[in-house]
């Protein structure tokens, strides 16, 4: 289960950078930001995607006991997205030693 989730944390991780400096190559974010903001549907998926951002730093936030790693971790989910939580779920799955459990992660917290 470890090396699965490895593997696909590692890749969403991998596939999210790629897509989005691809993008970012082709078109201007600056460039598409009036027809994405006259799409009511674009702006209610933007605002999705930040609640699920700000859930996911409410777990950051109760793994990560130091006031600059969840300040660092907030600014890199708001700004990055799912590029930022996959690297950081795969960081935590590369931290567990050899004989603990995937779920390990969920409730253990970091030193």
């Amino acid at each position: 289960m470890k090396l699965f989730l490895k593997l696909l944390f590692g890749g969403i991780f991998l596939w999210m950078t790629v897509m989005t400096v691809r993008t970012l190559l082709a078109v201007s974010i600056w460039a598409a930001w009036p027809s994405y903001a006259a799409n009511a549907w674009a702006v209610a998926t933007l605002w999705d995607a930040y609640f699920g951002f700000l859930t996911f730093y409410v777990w950051v936030v109760y793994k990560e006991r130091k006031l600059w790693a969840r300040i660092l971790w907030f600014l890199l989910i708001m700004g990055l997205g799912n590029i930022t939580m996959s690297l950081y779920v795969f960081i935590q799955l590369m931290r567990l030693g050899r004989d603990e459990p995937a779920e390990t992660i969920l409730w253990s917290r970091n030193p």
